[in-house]
């Protein structure tokens, strides 16, 4: 328990909560508006579309708010995000608010991993926060448009993201940088791990779509389980500080293979495993970070194209064999679990 207190007594912590809400935020409008659209030509090339502009372009965004970190790329998200409201509540065409929408949730990603990752001093408990308020904001978002609530609501609510994300820049300073980072084995090509920890996203990101749920049949189970999404990506840099990062990596990967297998008509035991499952996203954005300390943004943004290579084939076929998926679950899981292991230092050497 001391290990887990000293997490959250770490220095600029409260940078990580601050951009919980701000990601929270983002996530709570945009789903809001992938649910509200409706068509049956579009209704699964509008999701295509918008993962493919939410997530690629971090890449680039990332890399240029790398190489000018005094422009505040939160803040020009938050003028996007508002803009895309405004034209989605005029009924203007739904594509371009959807694009506009896109790059305004790709700026305020890139800020928020900029901020996280250059103040925590090598730990990853501060971007693991960050990452997990999007989990909730999904649902969220995807509950508010099942209502009659006008979208016009969201234009203030987007507004609410400004004194969060000025408060996190008060933890900015000349010193803040990325060069403590430091997860992966000496003598690995950085090329090879950089393959290696996108190769894990994408298989992960895959994977996650067919962990078998037949049991997520109501409004409160859906709640349920995006909230033990959240909790679980959040935990992994909580705990990966607390006690290694190679033991949370290897053990949580290996540990929801029998939840995720037995889970499918078994609530508590799914949740369970769906836990565990999330916890290695903030590790594999360690592994990036380490060897691309002078550009965080960019190692951010790897991340995210590997997510949505993960999760692109789903839109083109489904694997409906429930027997399938866990011989996936299986095989990608122990795969992933091998690849950790191989990629990151002994806890002791990080000490």
């Amino acid at each position: 328990m001391k290990k887990l207190k000293a997490v959250f007594k770490e220095d600029n912590i409260a940078c990580g909560f601050l951009y919980f809400y701000v990601h929270y935020i983002v996530e709570v409008i945009c789903f809001f508006h992938l649910s509200r659209v409706s068509g049956s030509y579009i209704i699964w090339l509008v999701p295509f579309l918008y993962d493919a502009f939410a997530f690629v372009p971090q890449s680039i965004i990332g890399r240029i708010n790398d190489k000018y970190p005094k422009l505040n790329f939160s803040l020009i998200g938050v003028a996007l995000m508002a803009i895309g409201i405004i034209l989605f509540s005029l009924d203007v065409n739904k594509f371009i608010h959807l694009f506009i929408l896109c790059f305004g949730n790709c700026f305020l990603h890139v800020g928020g991993a900029e901020n996280t990752l250059r103040n925590s001093k090598g730990k990853l408990a501060h971007s693991a926060i960050f990452v997990s308020g999007g989990s909730f904001g999904v649902i969220t978002g995807r509950l508010l448009a099942k209502t009659s609530i006008s979208p016009w609501f969201l234009l203030p609510v987007a507004l609410t993201m400004i004194p969060f994300i000025l408060l996190a820049d008060t933890y900015n300073s000349k010193d803040s940088s990325c060069k403590n980072f430091n997860y992966v084995k000496k003598g690995l090509n950085p090329g090879l791990v950089i393959f290696i920890a996108v190769l894990v996203v994408i298989v992960r990101g895959y994977t996650g779509y067919g962990i078998p749920t037949s049991w997520n049949k109501t409004v409160l189970q859906s709640v349920y389980l995006f909230c033990i999404m959240g909790l679980g990506k959040a935990l992994g840099g909580i705990l990966s500080d607390a006690y290694g990062a190679r033991k949370v990596g290897i053990f949580s990967t290996l540990f929801a293979i029998p939840f995720l297998v037995i889970g499918d008509k078994l609530m508590i035991i799914s949740l369970i495993g769906v836990m565990f499952f999330s916890m290695t996203m903030a590790i594999t954005l360690g592994i990036l970070v380490s060897k691309l300390q002078r550009t965080p943004g960019l190692a951010f943004g790897l991340t995210t194209i590997g997510l949505f290579l993960g999760t692109a084939p789903i839109f083109f076929f489904k694997i409906i064999s429930i027997y399938t998926n866990i011989g996936i679950i299986i095989v990608m899981s122990i795969l992933c679990s091998l690849a950790l292991g191989y990629l990151l230092k002994g806890d002791k050497e990080n000490d």
